[in-house]
């Protein structure tokens, strides 16, 4: 599959069958978000996978949606501040580094087959507090993952066309 067929295969899923992603789905996954590039190549991330339903309850308690606990798993991203790439005028490059790591993330499951969101309308906070990150790290993007449910189909994406968003110099 080209590029552009995965990117038009990808979209967010919101319905899950439930049945387990496969651990070499996972590491697959995960070694394309490791793959990802960062500013100044830092790699300011962490990726917490939570596949425990223990695990899964206390990230359910941080966005109160029915559907997100259909997932049979979920990659918590993090930036470390204190690790992230900073440039002179003081412009932070972490939540940069994690956007991509988390499109890598949702790419690579589209193309295993798995469905994925992000989610980043949850309450950050309470996730830091219930997964006692260290200070300087902070929760941004929430993924959950599985193979989507019997009869969903990617809509047709909506997206502005080239010539409202290009500007050729």
């Amino acid at each position: 599959m080209n590029f552009k067929d995965l990117s038009t295969k990808r979209y967010s899923v919101r319905s899950y069958s439930g049945e387990p992603v496969t651990e070499e789905q996972l590491q697959y996954i995960l070694e394309c978000a490791r793959l990802a590039p960062s500013a100044v190549n830092l790699q300011p991330w962490k990726f917490y996978v939570m596949t425990s339903q223990q695990d899964r309850e206390l990230l359910q308690q941080c966005y109160k949606r029915d559907w997100l606990s259909q997932a049979p798993l979920y990659i918590l991203l993090t930036v470390q501040h204190d690790v992230e790439w900073v440039r002179r005028d003081g412009k932070r490059h972490g939540d940069i580094d994690i956007a991509i790591a988390a499109e890598h993330i949702c790419l690579a499951a589209a193309e295993q087959g798995l469905g994925s969101c992000w989610v980043c309308n949850f309450d950050a906070q309470l996730c830091h507090q219930l997964l006692n990150l260290p200070e300087t790290e902070e929760p941004v993007v929430l993924i959950p993952i599985g193979k989507p449910a019997a009869g969903l189909e990617p809509t047709e994406k909506k997206r502005k066309e080239l010539s409202e968003i290009v500007i050729r110099r």
